[in-house]
């Protein structure tokens, strides 16, 4: 069954490679969007339900043994991120159906997406810490070709913050890798964390995660270098913003979670100490930025920053709780997150605009859309019984039990700014009056796709907070996993153990 682990990455590449040879069957690509993207949710599923019943899966690529060989390693942490991955890109997917135009078709809009979902998935999946550097470069050469399609300047402008601060940090990610190989020998990342553990000088050590922690720090969009995202975010087409805002900067903490509990783990004092400052000013800094926007999809950029801050809390504060809080956090916010970008979009065809004061009446015209919009947006924002409010309250939980009451009370002070936030989207873009005395309302047909892709992630948002239970109990696993790393290490290196 070891083969199961590449399946998340073989069949997004497949499906790129089948798509760019019928590029100009916009039918043909569309089907293979669709049904390949739900296939690949399938073995997704698959994966982490033979991860959680069996143990950690190890695929030994062309059989070379770790740690001369590469290796594909599904873990709980790296197989719950794969579905999630899987189920934002079939969202993405069904919504591309009736919103993308057949020129960004033309000029490949499905073999990137694809290309994208390959990436994001090796990045998770993979065990050698070059492949995660290599994986990061595939989604960020699919995700730059993604942003700048339809060659508008706003998305050329967004863009070259996006690709100017993701280079930066490639090339910090790469310059640490080098010093890694120069002192252990090896980019095994199971093989680094025995090694490194057994240094006796542990200064250098110190340095190179600095700088791995600046790295994965601006791909996740934390602070201070995190204005690429806002700059870019809102620029491309919606069903992009979507997958974006759901997965991107979740490479980047997961990548965070990754090496600062199985490889920097001898002095978590200072490491830790830097992730906790990280975490309380990214999230206010994002909440603040988000409260001073009155364009949709620029509020829900910078809500994108603030909410990553609860993610890398969950990591600074590294108890059991807060890693179960911080990967249930995760779970929760790439659904939402995705989905009221998704629902931004339905607004957008239905009202004409994303600037709030040019949207209104949508609550009187489309009630049905006034309902899918509440759910994320008031799960974003932490309202039980919700998704949000149960990762927030861990979260906070764990805070009170580390004393750190810096962390939550700026916490609790974000969860109200986000509800803030959304509050105003709602006044001003469904509850007042509309600014067109005869606004234009498409056909129900025409959005229907879009009703139904929008209520499946609300669906899904209720579902976690209300049978939270299998979702709790997930993130514990994983948790443990993150915190026992020989578990991890003993899968890769066949029982050395630090």
């Amino acid at each position: 069954m070891e083969v199961l682990v590449a399946l998340p990455i073989i069949i997004p590449l497949l499906l790129g490679a089948l798509s760019l040879t019928v590029l100009s069957n916009h039918s043909a690509q569309r089907w293979l969007g669709a049904i390949g993207t739900g296939a690949l949710l399938i073995c997704s599923v698959w994966l982490l339900l033979h991860t959680r019943q069996v143990g950690i899966q190890v695929l030994e690529v062309g059989s070379w043994p770790a740690p001369f060989g590469i290796v594909l390693v599904s873990d709980m942490l790296g197989a719950i991120m794969v579905v999630l991955a899987s189920i934002t890109g079939f969202a993405t997917a069904l919504y591309s159906l009736k919103t993308v135009r057949k020129r960004f078709e033309r000029f490949g809009y499905y073999p990137l997406l694809h290309l994208l979902l390959a990436g994001v998935n090796g990045a998770f999946l993979t065990g050698d810490i070059f492949n995660l550097y290599v994986w990061f470069e595939v989604l960020l050469v699919a995700s730059f070709a993604l942003l700048i399609l339809g060659g508008e300047r706003a998305q050329m402008e967004g863009a070259i913050k996006y690709v100017t601060l993701n280079l930066l940090s490639s090339a910090l990610f790469l310059t640490a890798i080098g010093l890694t190989y120069g002192l252990v020998g090896t980019l095994n990342m199971a093989d680094i964390a025995v090694k490194l553990a057994s240094l006796e000088d542990q200064k250098m050590v110190t340095v190179i995660a600095s700088l791995f922690l600046i790295a994965f720090a601006i791909k996740a969009a934390a602070f201070p270098l995190f204005f690429w995202l806002p700059a870019s975010y809102h620029t491309p087409q919606v069903a992009v913003s979507a997958i974006f805002a759901g997965l991107l900067t979740k490479v980047g903490v997961y990548a965070l979670y990754r090496v600062f509990t199985l490889i920097f783990t001898a002095d978590t004092g200072f490491t830790h100490e830097i992730l906790l400052w990280i975490a309380i000013f990214t999230m206010l800094t994002g909440v603040l930025g988000a409260a001073a926007q009155f364009e949709v999809r620029r509020i829900l950029s910078f809500h994108i920053i603030s909410q990553i801050g609860y993610m890398i809390l969950g990591l600074a504060l590294f108890t059991p709780l807060a890693l179960i809080g911080g990967v249930f956090y995760i779970m929760h916010h790439i659904i939402v997150k995705a989905n009221l970008f998704l629902v931004a979009g339905l607004m957008y065809r239905l009202g004409g605009s994303f600037e709030l004061k040019k949207l209104g009446g949508l609550y009187r015209n489309h009630p049905g859309l006034a309902v899918l919009f509440l759910i994320p947006a008031l799960s974003l924002a932490g309202v039980p019984p919700l998704s949000g409010f149960f990762a927030k309250f861990i979260l906070i939980k764990a805070g009170v039990e580390a004393s750190a009451w810096w962390a939550v009370g700026i916490a609790l002070l974000v969860g109200l700014l986000t509800l803030f936030s959304m509050i105003k989207i709602w006044n001003e873009a469904f509850w007042k009056a509309s600014p067109e005395p005869n606004p234009a309302v498409p056909a129900p047909t025409r959005n229907a796709l879009l009703y139904w892709t929008i209520g499946l992630l609300a669906a899904m948002t209720v579902a976690i907070g209300l049978f939270g239970q299998p979702i709790y109990l997930m993130a514990e696993m994983a948790a443990e996993q993150l915190l026992n790393p020989a578990g991890y290490i003993e899968a890769v290196l066949g029982g050395t153990t630090p």
